[in-house]
């Protein structure tokens, strides 16, 4: 009994004595400790995130959040119509069911209205009445899908669909980046970013530590910091690019193609026909649940002279620009 014991005691110490010496950082208690509980700390993550993707089938789908497109908001708000003239022609009275409701907020200063179920409005004459007086149909009418477009929809190649507040269209993410997912697609670049300065401060203290040997030893670990900083410095200015289109209300493609788009050509440059202030487009940005569709009609010649005249100090002790 005791020779077996002996045995297997011997056994065990090669084992640990080859382990040791193919992972040397481990021979240390201290540090074998630490790893231990680094390895546990990450098991544990993927567990619990594991469980939930096991109980809960449709979180990868709801997580794939789409922007909102034009047919979807057309679809609803004329079926709306149509139970709505139903229900008031069974009742003799405006119909006020819940199964017809539909959350169509039209902004502005002049036509602030909620445009619920009760509200008979087709889908064109909401369309028409977000353009200027005088304006055609066939202007604001998709020349692929022959949607009648609201000021700020655009239609994607790439979906082959019309967008709301239309972005771009990303790669990476595989769709459109519009109303609904443009705040979702700025944090994602807000954690992409905080994640790559994180590494790379990570590689410096490395390098910082090992300054005094070779640098050829360390090539690979110099070489995967400097692309990291090329990322870093991309999704810095990423970054900065979209917190700027954020308070001033503006999306990628109305700032690159503002000559191109036919009712943005007559408004100045410093001019930011859509924004309210920088606290309400925060707000809206951030705030706004998206079960509400948000339609901005263009600005009347009132509201854009307002915006175009210059600040002074009662506008800023004001905070006009909030």
């Amino acid at each position: 009994m005791t020779t077996v014991m002996g045995i297997c005691r011997s056994f065990h110490d090669r084992v640990l004595a080859r382990f040791f010496h193919c992972f040397p950082c481990l021979s240390d208690p201290a540090r074998r400790s630490s790893w231990g509980l680094k390895v546990t700390l990450v098991m544990l993550h993927l567990i619990f995130v594991g469980i939930l993707f096991v109980f809960d089938g449709d979180l990868i789908e709801t997580t794939k959040k789409e922007p909102c497109y034009v047919f979807d908001v057309m679809r609803a708000v004329n079926e709306t119509n149509v139970i709505c003239q139903k229900s008031s022609m069974a009742s003799k009275q405006p119909a006020s069911s819940q199964n017809g409701s539909l959350n169509v907020v039209i902004e502005g200063s002049q036509s602030g209205r909620n445009f619920q179920g009760s509200n008979p409005s087709s889908w064109t004459k909401l369309v028409m009445d977000m353009y200027p007086p005088g304006t055609s149909i066939r202007s604001c009418t998709c020349s692929y899908c022959n949607a009648e477009q609201p000021p700020r929809a655009k239609h994607c190649h790439d979906c082959d669909k019309c967008v709301l507040q239309f972005d771009h269209h990303c790669l990476w993410l595989g769709s459109c980046v519009g109303q609904d997912n443009h705040c979702k697609f700025w944090w994602y670049i807000c954690e992409e970013t905080a994640l790559c300065l994180w590494t790379g401060i990570l590689y410096i203290m490395y390098l910082k530590a090992n300054i005094s040997r070779a640098w050829w030893k360390d090539a690979i670990m110099i070489l995967l910091l400097i692309a990291l900083s090329i990322v870093i410095i991309f999704l810095l200015l990423l970054l900065l690019f979209h917190s700027y289109l954020v308070l001033t209300n503006q999306t990628t493609y109305e700032l690159v193609r503002r000559r191109r788009i036919p009712y943005l050509r007559r408004i100045p440059e410093r001019v930011y026909p859509f924004s309210k202030g920088i606290c309400r487009n925060l707000y809206n940005f951030c705030c706004v649940r998206s079960s509400i569709y948000s339609l901005e009609p263009l600005p009347s010649s009132q509201e854009l002279e307002e915006k175009a005249r210059p600040y002074t100090c009662l506008d800023i002790l004001a905070c006009r620009c909030c």
